[in-house]
């Protein structure tokens, strides 16, 4: 590589440049202080935000699926310090990887790079570990465009990786400029696009395509349609999709592919008992609840957090005002489903008008509105909850997280239909749009809205694809032990094992168990099969685990 070429690519900061928000400085700060060991020679840091690139992909995984601090090789800022991010190869996903590394082989391999952001990707507190995702995937963007400021970002998230790159995305293409004319995180204009795969905070009737020209067949910048123009948006929505918003900037550049049947993404509306175990469940360590079951313990924590948001339901009416809350539609039920969502803000609870009747309010006791509050609640109930009944007998968890990959939720790597139009899967359709942006970032071309994929963007893909399925192919059995996880995060003992699926992972030959039920938060892996029913596997197919996805 010429002399001039090797420092373009390779600009040092010459100081350290913090990100905007202080808040994500010391909250990431203070976790890796306190939570990070001491790495052996194995796990030492190696690579630095100062090794620039083109273009980026920034990588939230799955559930039990991110890089873990202790066993893997993490990014460090240009002072040197770790960042909670690894490369693509030093971490790996089954599920992430055939996207994220489509463009290794298209381009030059200094011109691209896949990281994965760190993150308790966990649920002992769901939204603690997406905020803590979001907070990471912030402070690593922002790192990286101060020390290469001429890198492009793509964001691609799957499971509970899609709800942290969701919000990120939203926060990015919302933000203002500083009076400086820099932005907090990133210039929206650097993120040339973001994928989405099974978003728990999808919109109601949310195309693929947010807020693209053509936004149920391609985003702008890519000329190649994923489906047919008459294709109609998977109906439902989020299951938690009070976190939902707009994309401001980044409308567009985004791909959410939602498959129908997939719960976590595409549930119905109408299902409000089932939406208010959801919040329960985000205020729950549902890995403890999955792992020990109901018992003393951890249903003395249910009480509690029922307990909690009761209490909140009723400070909320009080705020209200008694008369006003029952002269309103209101709904007990709808109070309880506004306070048990996590980012309830008693101090922005919404006032609900008061009911126009004939009669002045302070000529009436809230109690001569008690007949028509009954009914309403009655008659709200029934409303609300006329999905809830069909979505229980069609047994969610199967299709959602059926054994074997069988659920909707993993039909991202299989929903080719040629037949109707639609030639790839959603996730070789992203595979091939990356491939196509990262090709522009190292011709130093603009994001071209008019430009068609090359036959080479399609032939990468396939080769992606192969050689994830080839690694599937190999027999790694051995007798009964100990198979680890790829993120350090569950064992399990195996009488023997073989790959499946679509990438590295070792699958048993039983099928897997998959994880959670209905009532937790909606990003989960299934299990594999052991001889403890109750392990926990990834999402990852890295090293030795189970195969979930």
């Amino acid at each position: 590589m010429p002399l001039r070429d090797f420092f373009a690519r390779h600009r040092i900061a010459t100081a350290v440049v913090a990100p905007a928000t202080l808040g994500v400085v010391a909250i990431v700060a203070a976790t890796w202080a306190v939570t990070a060991p001491e790495r052996d020679d194995a796990t030492q840091l190696t690579s630095s935000v100062t090794e620039c690139h083109d273009m980026v992909t920034i990588s939230v995984a799955g559930r039990n699926d991110a890089p873990a601090e202790n066993s893997t090789k993490l990014l460090v800022d240009a002072d040197g310090k770790p960042l909670p991010a690894a490369l693509a190869g030093d971490h790996n996903s089954e599920w992430v990887d055939p996207v994220v590394n489509a463009p290794d082989g298209a381009v030059d391999p200094d011109s691209y790079a896949a990281v994965y952001i760190a993150y308790p990707a966990n649920m002992a507190s769901y939204e603690d570990a997406v905020e803590t995702g979001v907070a990471n995937t912030k402070q690593v963007m922002s790192e990286i465009s101060a020390a290469c400021p001429d890198t492009r970002f793509a964001i691609v998230g799957y499971s509970e990786g899609a709800d942290v790159v969701r919000r990120v995305a939203m926060e990015i293409g919302n933000q203002e400029p500083g009076a400086d004319g820099e932005y907090g995180i990133v210039d929206p204009d650097d993120v040339v696009g973001v994928v989405i795969l099974a978003d728990a905070g999808r919109s109601p009737g949310d195309g693929p395509f947010i807020g693209a020209a053509n936004a149920c067949t391609n985003p702008d910048g890519f000329d190649q349609q994923f489906q047919t123009a008459d294709c109609t948006p998977t109906s439902g929505q989020g299951a938690v999709a009070g976190t939902a918003g707009g994309f401001g900037a980044l409308d567009g550049k985004i791909a959410s592919f939602c498959s129908d049947g997939d719960l976590t993404c595409a549930a119905p509306e109408n299902i409000s008992l089932l939406t208010l175990v959801v919040n329960v469940g985000r205020q729950l360590d549902m890995d403890r609840l999955e792992r020990e079951g109901l018992n003393p313990a951890t249903g003395q924590d249910v009480a509690v957090a029922l307990g909690r948001i009761a209490i909140a339901a009723f400070a909320d009416i009080q705020a209200q005002g008694i008369g006003t809350w029952m002269q309103s539609d209101e709904t007990f039920l709808d109070v309880l489903l506004r306070v048990s969502d996590p980012q309830y803000d008693p101090k922005a609870a919404p006032q609900k008008p008061a009911k126009a009747d004939a009669i002045a309010a302070d000529d009436l006791s809230p109690l001569a509105y008690l007949p028509q509050k009954v009914l309403n609640e009655i008659v709200g109930l029934i409303a609300t909850n006329e999905n809830t009944i069909p979505v229980v007998l069609s047994d969610p968890y199967q299709l959602t997280l059926g054994p074997n990959h069988t659920g909707h939720h993993f039909d991202y790597w299989d929903d080719a239909d040629p037949k109707n139009d639609r030639p790839l899967t959603s996730a070789q359709y992203a595979a091939a749009w990356l491939t196509h942006l990262a090709k522009q970032a190292q011709a130093g071309e603009p994001v071209n809205t008019k430009a068609k994929p090359e036959p080479d963007d399609y032939a990468t893909v396939q080769a992606a694809v192969q050689s994830t399925a080839a690694k599937a192919t190999t027999t790694t059995a051995k007798p009964s032990g100990t198979t680890t996880t790829g993120s350090g995060s569950a064992s399990s003992t195996t009488a023997g094992s073989t790959t499946s699926g679509t990438g590295s992972a070792t699958t048993t030959t039983q099928p897997p168990v998959t994880t959670p039920q209905i009532a937790a938060p909606p990003t989960t892996t299934p299990q594999a099969t052991t001889t403890e029913p109750a392990a926990t596997t990834t999402e990852s197919g890295t090293s030795t685990t189970t195969g979930a996805r």
